[in-house]
């Protein structure tokens, strides 16, 4: 929002020469607090909304293969460190 509004300041003071800034030179704190506050309730906040999240996908389901089950890679790592030393051990 930030960038928004300092890209539109720069653009206006492109548009606007600076004359026609000169009238708020001389207004009082209170004044230009009446004037922004009334410029904010023309700002439609709904165009500074973000884009909504889409709903979740749902996951596919997990297939489980009773041949194959899940085994962890530390298991696997402990079974083929059990295999190279059996062979070594075979093979001094």
């Amino acid at each position: 929002m930030v960038d928004d509004i300092h890209g539109i300041y720069r653009r206006m003071m492109i548009a606007i020469p600076p004359v026609h800034w000169q009238c708020f030179e001389d207004f009082t704190l209170n004044q230009m607090l009446d004037v922004l506050q009334h410029l904010a309730t023309k700002v439609h906040l709904k165009s500074f909304r973000k884009h909504p999240r889409s709903p979740k996908k749902k996951r596919p389901p997990l297939s489980v293969d009773g041949k194959h089950p899940h085994c962890s890679t530390a298991r696997k790592l402990k079974q083929y460190k059990a295999t190279l030393d059996a062979i070594h051990e075979a093979n001094p």
